[in-house]
């Protein structure tokens, strides 16, 4: 499979790997900031969900 034809979410993935290692982001850093953002976005869709 391309990643032209991979989900969205494969694509993001590929995306945010890509932009941490070329920015040479320490992996510790990384995984630290990625729960940050894990709290956010799961926050995020409850809200979503509420007002659906």
């Amino acid at each position: 499979m391309s990643l032209e034809q991979a989900p969205e979410e494969v694509k993001l993935a590929v995306d945010l790997i890509y932009l941490l290692e070329s920015n040479q982001i320490d992996a510790k850093t990384v995984l630290a900031a990625l729960k940050i953002v894990e709290q956010d976005f799961l926050r995020k869709a409850e809200q979503e969900q509420r007002h659906d």
